[in-house]
C-alpha cells in the first residue's frame, strides 16, 4: 500500500516536472534548433553517400548513419542540459570545464595528428573527439561567472581574471595549431567583456595588446607560418595554395540562385572533408544561394529570440551566459560562411548543427541546451 502511494507520488512529481519544463520552454528556439539538425541530416545524406561508396568502398549511408547517431546523442545532450536546475547547471559546467580543459592539455602529448594539426584525442568510448568543441560552452559559463562579480572595489580585476581564464586555452589552441578556434574564443571573450560595461579605452587596450601579440606569434614563430601561407593565398589566388577555396567558390557560382539540383553537385567529390569545412558550398551548389539565405535567416531568428530573452532578465550571470552561447554559435556560422564565400582565409571551422562531426554536434547541442535552460519562463 505504501509502495503504491510512493509510486503514485513519484509519477505525479515527474509528470509535473516534465509539464513545467515543457510549459516554460521557449518553443521557437527549440524548433529552430531541431530544424537546423534536420537540415544537417538531409545535407549529410546528400553530401556523403558518394564519398562513402567511391572513396571508402563501403555502405553509401556510412557517414549518414554516423551523423544520425551523433544527432541523436546531441539532441539527448541538449535536453539533458535544458532539464537541469539552474544552480546544478552551473555546478556541472564548472566540473566539466575542468575535465575538458585537462583533456585539452593532453592533446599535444597523446593527441591524433591530422594534416599537420594535432587537435583530436582517441579515447576508447569517444574515438577521435575534439576537446575544444566540448569545452566551448563551459568556457562561456566560467567567463560569465567571473564577469558577473559585482564588488566595485575590484571592478577591473574581473576583466583581467576572465582573460587569465582563457589565456591557457588560447595558448593550447595556438600550439595545436588551431588559429580558427583561437580567434573564435578570443572574439567571444571580447564580446562578453564589451557587453559587461567595460570602459571603452580599456576595451581597446585589451584588443590592441592581444592583436599585437597574435601578429607577433604569426610573424616570429616558424610553427605559425602556415597562417601566413593561408593569408597570402587568400589575397593572391595565383599562389597555388588555395585549391579548396577555389573549388568551393566555383561550386557556389555554378549553383547560382536555385542550384543544380539534388545530387548534381561535384564539390563533395573534389574537396576532402567538404561535408564538414565546406558544407555551405555543397548546399549552395545543389540548392542554390536561396537555401543559404534561408539558413542565414534561421540563424538570425535564433540570435534575435535569444537576445530578446536577455532583455527580460535581471541576473547578469544568466544574461552573459545566454549572450555568450548565442554569439559563439553565430560567430562560428559567420566564419564558416566567410571562408566558403572567400571573404576569410581557410580556418577549418564547422557549421554549427549542420556540419558532419560528432564533437561539433555535441558541442553545439550543449550550447543549445544551456540556452534553452536559461531562456525558460521561470528563469530570473
Amino acid at each position: 500500500m505504501v509502495s503504491t502511494k510512493l509510486k503514485m507520488l513519484n509519477n505525479k512529481f515527474y509528470n509535473n516536472f516534465y509539464f513545467n519544463w515543457w510549459r516554460n520552454l521557449d518553443k521557437t528556439i527549440l524548433f529552430i534548433i531541431l530544424l537546423l539538425f534536420t537540415l544537417g541530416l538531409l545535407f549529410s545524406l546528400l553530401s556523403t553517400s558518394l564519398v562513402a561508396s567511391d572513396r571508402l568502398n563501403t555502405n553509401n549511408y556510412f557517414f549518414f548513419l554516423k551523423h544520425f547517431i551523433f544527432i541523436l546523442i546531441g539532441i539527448s545532450t541538449m535536453f539533458f542540459f535544458s532539464f537541469l536546475d539552474k544552480n546544478k547547471l552551473f555546478t556541472l559546467s564548472y566540473i566539466l570545464f575542468i575535465v575538458f580543459f585537462i583533456s585539452l592539455i593532453f592533446v599535444p602529448f597523446i593527441g591524433t595528428e591530422v594534416k599537420g594539426s594535432k587537435r583530436w584525442l582517441d579515447v576508447f568510448f569517444l574515438p577521435r573527439f575534439q576537446p575544444i568543441e566540448i569545452l566551448k560552452p563551459f568556457i562561456i559559463v566560467i567567463v560569465a561567472s567571473s564577469l558577473s562579480f559585482e564588488n566595485k572595489n575590484y571592478q577591473y580585476i574581473k576583466y583581467f581574471a576572465s582573460f587569465l581564464l582563457i589565456l591557457p586555452i588560447i595558448a593550447l589552441l595556438a600550439s595545436q595549431p588551431d588559429i580558427g578556434q583561437t580567434i573564435l574564443i578570443f572574439l567571444t571573450w571580447l564580446a562578453l567583456i564589451f557587453i559587461s560595461g567595460i570602459n571603452l579605452y580599456l576595451f581597446l587596450s585589451f584588443f590592441s595588446i592581444i592583436l599585437i601579440s597574435l601578429l607577433s606569434l604569426i610573424l616570429l614563430i616558424p610553427k605559425f607560418n602556415y597562417i601566413l601561407v593561408r593569408i597570402s593565398s587568400f589575397f593572391d589566388p595565383s599562389s597555388g595554395n588555395n585549391y579548396q577555396s577555389e573549388k568551393a567558390s566555383e561550386a557556389i557560382i555554378s549553383g547560382g540562385f536555385f542550384g543544380k539540383g539534388i545530387g548534381e553537385g561535384i564539390l563533395k567529390n573534389k574537396v576532402p572533408e567538404a561535408h564538414t569545412d565546406y558544407i555551405v558550398s555543397v548546399i549552395s551548389e545543389e540548392f542554390g544561394a536561396v537555401m543559404i539565405f534561408f539558413i542565414l535567416i534561421i540563424f538570425l531568428i535564433f540570435l534575435y529570440k535569444s537576445f530578446k530573452k536577455i532583455s527580460y532578465l535581471k541576473n547578469d550571470k544568466v544574461k552573459y551566459i545566454i549572450f555568450g552561447c548565442s554569439i559563439i554559435i553565430f560567430f562560428q556560422f559567420l566564419v564558416h560562411l566567410g571562408v566558403n564565400i572567400r571573404i576569410l582565409p581557410t580556418t577549418g571551422m564547422t557549421l554549427p548543427f549542420l556540419s558532419y562531426g560528432g564533437s561539433s554536434i555535441i558541442g553545439s547541442s550543449i550550447l543549445a541546451g544551456i540556452i534553452l535552460n536559461l531562456t525558460k519562463k521561470n528563469i530570473s
